[in-house]
């Protein structure tokens, strides 16, 4: 069965990270950019990997899995060595209602962790439902090349633009109407070859007319 694809709000919540070796690094790495709080539970930190686990908003906690220690979280990750303990934690967070994935066995997944490309607020997801990460890490080096940072800037002059229209009062679907011409490729053309400036009496023009 296809997957729900979503972007997950994890400002201020708490996600547990159960290993402490450098998958279970870049784990916490990327759950501390979408600025959860991120828990740490491992016996041992490899040197190589404390670096992350180092930053303010981490908490580790040095100690044997505990089934106590989900207790909270909105997901879990199970990045150990131990096939059998990460089972444990899967069947753990099964009964408490806890989102888990348990890294390099999609059996035992409830989400998947997409390749990303990133550029300011636009952010491009590819998955492959646990089938070969390696193939939507390929296509994520493809995508990079064609999304520049440019549609990024460009993203944060069309929220600016969008903004000022939802203020103006029109109703939806005389903004869907409006907001239309400014996404279009004609419109990013004339920001990337011209500038904000430019775009931005562009972009006034085409919602006047």
């Amino acid at each position: 069965m296809a997957k729900y694809p979503i972007f997950l709000e994890m400002t201020g919540r708490r996600a547990v990270v159960i290993g402490a070796g450098p998958v279970a690094a870049r784990k916490a790495e990327t759950l501390l950019e979408a600025g959860a709080r991120v828990v740490i539970v491992a016996e041992k930190i490899e040197d190589k990997t404390i670096a992350v686990f180092t930053d303010p908003n981490v908490e580790v906690i040095k100690s044997k899995y505990s089934k106590d220690y989900l207790t909270g979280a909105v997901l879990a990750v199970a990045a150990t060595d131990d096939h059998a303990l990460n089972s444990r934690i899967y069947k753990d967070c099964q009964q408490l209602e806890i989102l888990c994935n348990v890294v390099d066995d999609p059996k035992l997944c409830d989400f998947f962790v997409p390749a990303v490309v990133k550029r300011g607020n636009l952010q491009i997801a590819i998955g492959t439902e646990g089938d070969c990460p390696a193939y939507a890490g390929h296509l994520r080096k493809k995508l990079a090349e064609t999304f520049t940072d440019k549609h990024g800037q460009f993203l944060a002059e069309l929220e600016a633009l969008r903004t000022r229209v939802i203020e103006e009062g029109p109703d939806r679907a005389q903004r869907k109407a409006i907001l239309g011409q400014p996404v279009a490729d004609k419109s990013l053309e004339c920001f990337v070859e011209n500038g904000a400036e430019k775009w931005r009496a562009y972009a006034a023009e085409i919602i006047s007319g």
